[in-house]
C-alpha cells in the first residue's frame, strides 16, 4: 500500500467520504482531502517529535478561534511520514484578488502574537529565518541569477537577537495560510514556534517593497495589524525598523524558489520572478 492509500484510509477513518483528492505542492509534502477531512503527510524533515507540541498547540484553547484546530491532536504515521488530520476549510479563491482577506489575515497574526507562551506546552524556534537559508541552498547552477541570490543572502546582516521579542510566531504566513470554517483561521503548524513577529509580515513586506503588492493592500493590512495590537513592530513611528531585515530575507527566499521552479520546469524566469531577482540586487547595492 502507498502513502496516498495509507492517507486515504486515515481519512475515512476519520469520517471521510467519497473520492480522495491530492492537493498540488511543489515541496515533498502531500495533502490529501476526502470529503470534509484533509490529511498531511509532513516534509520528511518534520519527524512526529517536533510536531506534537505545535498541534497540542492549535489544540489548546488559548489558540482557539485563531488557529484551525485538528481533527486528531496526536501525530499519526504513514509510510514512514508524520501525518496530521484536520477539518477541510475553503481557502483564498485565486482568481479574485480583490476580495482576498488581507485585513481577517492581519487579525489573526496580531492576536496569534498575543497569545501568552505560559498557555502553551514547550515550543521550538519559529522556523521562518532557517527558510531563506534552506531555499538558497536548494537552488541548482552557479550563472549570473543564482550568483546574486546568494550574494544577497550572504549580504543580509545578522540580527540582534537580545533586542527582539520571543513571541509565538506562525513562521510562514501567507494568503495560502488562511482557511474559511465559518470564520477566518489560520493553518499550517510546520514552522510555528516561538520567534520574532515581525518574520509573519515579511512576505507581504517584501511583496510591496518588490513593486508586487498594491500600496493600498499594504496599508491595509498592516493597519489592521496595527489597529488590532499586533506587537511585531514595537512603538515606533517607521515599521521598517522592524521589517527591513525579514523582508529582505524573505525576498532572497521567494527569489531563490523562483530560480529553483524556473529550473524544475524548464522554463524561464517570469515577470513576477524576475522582480524578485531584481529587488535582490538592490540589496546588494545597498
Amino acid at each position: 500500500m502507498g502513502l496516498e492509500d495509507e492517507l486515504a484510509g486515515i481519512a475515512a477513518a476519520y469520517g471521510g467520504r467519497g473520492e480522495p483528492v491530492l492537493h498540488p505542492t511543489r515541496t515533498d509534502v502531500v495533502v490529501l482531502r476526502m470529503g470534509e477531512v484533509v490529511v498531511k503527510a509532513h516534509s520528511a524533515r518534520d519527524d512526529a517529535e517536533s510536531l506534537r507540541p505545535k498541534l497540542k498547540a492549535t489544540a489548546s484553547a488559548s489558540v482557539s478561534g485563531v488557529m484551525l484546530p485538528p481533527l486528531e491532536p496526536e501525530v499519526l504515521e504513514a509510510a514512514g511520514r508524520a501525518v496530521t488530520v484536520w477539518p477541510a476549510g475553503r481557502p483564498v479563491a485565486q482568481d479574485d484578488p480583490d476580495s482576498a482577506p488581507w485585513e481577517e489575515g492581519a487579525r489573526l497574526l496580531a492576536r496569534l502574537h498575543a497569545i501568552p507562551l505560559t498557555l502553551l506546552p514547550g515550543l521550538p524556534p519559529a522556523g521562518g529565518p532557517a527558510r531563506a537559508a534552506r531555499a538558497v541552498a536548494r537552488m541548482p547552477g552557479d550563472g549570473p541569477v543564482e550568483q546574486l541570490v546568494r550574494r544577497a543572502f550572504k549580504e543580509l546582516p545578522e540580527p540582534h537577537s537580545s533586542s527582539l521579542p520571543e513571541l509565538l510566531t506562525h513562521g510562514d504566513w501567507h494568503l495560502g495560510q488562511l482557511v474559511h470554517r465559518d470564520r477566518w483561521l489560520l493553518i499550517d503548524v510546520d514552522d510555528l514556534g516561538v520567534g520574532d513577529p515581525a518574520w509573519d509580515l515579511a512576505r507581504p513586506a517584501a511583496w510591496y517593497a518588490a513593486g508586487l503588492l498594491d500600496p493600498a493592500v499594504w496599508e491595509r493590512f498592516l493597519g489592521a495589524y496595527l489597529a488590532s495590537g499586533g506587537p511585531a513592530l514595537g512603538h515606533g513611528d517607521d515599521p521598517w525598523g522592524r521589517l527591513d531585515l525579514p523582508a529582505r530575507a524573505l525576498t532572497v527566499q521567494l527569489a531563490a524558489v523562483a530560480v529553483l521552479n524556473a529550473d524544475r520546469e524548464g522554463r524561464e524566469l517570469d515577470e513576477v520572478e524576475h522582480s524578485l531577482v531584481e529587488s535582490c540586487n538592490r540589496i546588494v547595492r545597498a
